[in-house]
């Protein structure tokens, strides 16, 4: 079994419970739309600090959330066993975005500065607010930038930096 290192795999979900009595688990799906994550094979997981390929049996939309069947679980407390569990896929395969198009994971990390050369410090995180997306910038303060114009200038990933027009006050 050929294990990637951690550095290339990227997390995409997390198993939160059970359906059924067959050995189903729901998962809480990271990817949008949520579920996406069923179309990524194999998952790959780290279990008693050893990385494990999950392979999927089954998975479908099931309401609000997703709900999969993972080989070899056959029953709920075989399923009961893989709560709190985090999914991982290889970042190889993503799909190729267009050009001026990101992955969030790609932006974690990068410097943003505003249109005076302010450093506003390191995207930590982005958060869907619903009406857009939103930049979590962490320097001496913390800044929440929208992921929008006019607010947002440019995506430079070669230079690792984020230029918006974002007052440092604010």
């Amino acid at each position: 079994m050929n294990i990637i290192p951690s550095s290339k795999r990227l997390l995409v979900g997390t198993i939160n419970g059970l359906f059924g009595v067959q050995g189903w688990v729901k998962i809480f799906s990271h990817t949008q739309p949520r579920k996406n994550i069923l179309s990524y094979k194999p998952w790959h997981t780290q279990i008693d600090e050893q990385w494990q390929i999950l392979e999927i049996v089954n998975g479908r939309e099931q309401s609000k959330t997703i709900v999969a069947k993972i080989k070899d679980i056959d029953n709920r407390e075989q399923a009961r066993a893989m709560i709190g569990i985090d999914v991982y896929i290889e970042k190889s395969q993503l799909l190729k975005l267009k050009k001026g198009e990101h992955y969030w994971e790609d932006l974690i990390g990068l410097e943003v500065i505003n249109r005076s050369n302010f450093v506003l410090g390191k995207v930590q995180n982005l958060m869907e607010t619903g009406v857009n997306h939103v930049l979590i910038v962490q320097g001496e303060k913390e800044h929440w930038v929208p992921y929008i114009e006019p607010f947002l200038c440019e995506v430079n990933i070669e230079k690792q930096q984020i230029l918006v027009d974002w007052d440092e006050d604010f």
